[in-house]
């Protein structure tokens, strides 16, 4: 069973409430082969909401505010469900401060992108769950 991002799925959870639909994901899900999750949501963040970037080990709001503690939160909690069902495999959002895995946004807006990866992407890995993004699939 694979974690994958909801957005991915065609789920509206973006920061701009819209979904970012992936054919591969939503067939693996049709299949029963993977559950959609959103870690931002799951932290208690609104769709829509001020973008954020990732900078350093935190993460911003465009407007300057701290929601490195959202971010953390929805990560452990989708970090929970990938572990109740023996995950082994995650397809996340690229670029995402949450999801992106390899390539994230540099924390500045300016659509700069720099190595490293989102809150999720990285607790995925340091728990031996293999990260892909919509791109590598």
């Amino acid at each position: 069973m694979k974690i994958v991002s909801a957005c991915l799925a065609g789920i509206k959870c973006t920061w701009n409430d819209e979904a970012r639909p992936c054919q591969k994901v939503i067939e693996l899900i049709k299949q029963g082969k993977a559950i959609p999750v959103c870690p931002e949501q799951l932290g208690g963040l609104s769709t829509p909401r001020i973008p954020a970037e990732k900078k350093g080990n935190k993460v911003f709001r465009k407007d300057g505010k701290d929601i490195t503690a959202e971010f953390e939160k929805g990560a452990k909690e989708a970090l929970r469900i990938a572990k109740l069902i023996n995950c082994k495999e995650a397809i996340i959002k690229a670029k995402s401060p949450s999801c992106g895995s390899g390539k994230i946004y540099d924390g500045t807006f300016s659509g700069k992108l720099i190595k490293g990866n989102g809150v999720f992407a990285e607790m995925l890995k340091k728990n031996n769950i293999k990260t892909l993004t919509e791109d590598e699939i």
